[in-house]
């Protein structure tokens, strides 16, 4: 796997060395969760109470986010802080929420950019008001521009090449990446990496996330249309088991693999349905980014000094390696 090139970049076990779960206060709309993680107590820091807001740009019914979003509940138990969590996938809601935290004066706000216009104005609003915000797994190319304190992800260029190399490896030569959100820049960074790495031809094929028999029926129809594609490459879960449907109505000769896990994701790299996944950690990506705030609101730590992004991945899981990880996705933190 090709190791990214901006040598100051941290890797995630430097700045934590142990992940405390714990039971958490956190709210969506309000309502706090009471399983976040997984009914284990810890300490809590006897720091003052702080909230955070964490918005992202989740579609619903992606249980990737539900993910991350343990990891920021189990960050918040162990800091004592208050988590609001909100998101929305149109661009525009997004930024609306994010400008509802800065009115209810938190103590700091981590925040995904896919599309980062959108997110322009309403961060220098966070900073004008004295709010400290880091970024998440969306925005890498963008953090630093925008003004942010810290960023937590995978570079996902770098990740879709090592994605494509390993294409190379199993001879693949025509693969279809699916996008499920045009215009979503870590969406669109995959591909491109993909493309760069891969050797063979590269087809971009754009699906509407949000409606899997729709995604279904489109990459069916793709595949029937061209029998030479013999790899689907997936950018989330959810797309990586419909595409796993439609490769069998379409003939059963692509194979697919993809981007990010889930449980049943894991399952499906077990039985040989997925020939590989690569995670970008989205737990620890929570973790993270709510326990920078914690760090910078109490103790003035910030990681790599404002430059370089905190890297969460990429990390293959293959069938050799699955069982390593399965545990952790039957209870959902992986």
């Amino acid at each position: 796997m090709r190791r990214h090139r901006r040598t100051p970049a941290l890797t995630a076990a430097a700045l934590v060395g142990a992940l405390l779960a714990a039971g958490c206060s956190s709210s969506s709309g309000g309502k706090a969760s009471e399983d976040s993680a997984d009914g284990v107590t810890a300490g809590k820091a006897d720091t003052p109470r702080m909230t955070v807001a964490l918005i992202t740009h989740a579609s619903p019914g992606d249980t990737f986010w539900d993910i991350l979003r343990k990891g920021a509940e189990a960050a918040a138990a162990k800091d004592n802080v208050k988590l609001i969590y909100s998101s929305d996938p149109s661009a525009g809601t997004q930024a609306n929420l994010v400008q509802n935290a800065i009115d209810q004066k938190v103590d700091g706000i981590a925040l995904t950019a896919a599309k980062p216009d959108a997110m322009k104005d309403v961060v220098a609003k966070a900073k004008a008001a004295g709010i400290p915000v880091v970024g998440f797994n969306s925005g890498l190319d963008d953090w630093k521009e925008l003004g942010m304190l810290e960023y937590f992800g995978q570079d996902e260029n770098i990740a879709g090449q090592a994605f494509g190399e390993r294409l190379n490896q199993l001879g693949a030569e025509h693969a279809l990446c699916v996008i499920q959100e045009q215009g979503q820049v870590a969406l669109e960074a995959r591909c491109a990496g993909l493309k760069k790495g891969f050797s063979g031809t590269t087809d971009i094929l754009y699906v509407n996330g949000t409606d899997m028999p729709s995604v279904k029926s489109t990459i069916t129809a793709k595949l029937k249309q061209d029998s030479s594609i013999d790899h689907v490459v997936t950018l989330g879960a959810p797309i990586a088991l419909t595409a796993v449907q439609s490769a069998s109505d379409a003939g059963g000769k692509a194979k697919v693999a993809t981007f990010d896990l889930s449980k049943e994701l894991v399952q499906a790299v077990k039985s040989g349905s997925v020939e590989f996944a690569v995670d970008q950690q989205p737990y620890l990506q929570g973790y993270l980014a709510v326990d920078a705030l914690w760090l910078y609101r109490t103790n003035g730590n910030f990681s790599g000094g404002g430059t370089a992004p905190v890297l969460t991945g990429p990390a293959f899981i293959t069938k050799e390696n699955v069982d390593q990880v399965a545990g952790f996705a039957a209870k959902g933190t992986r």
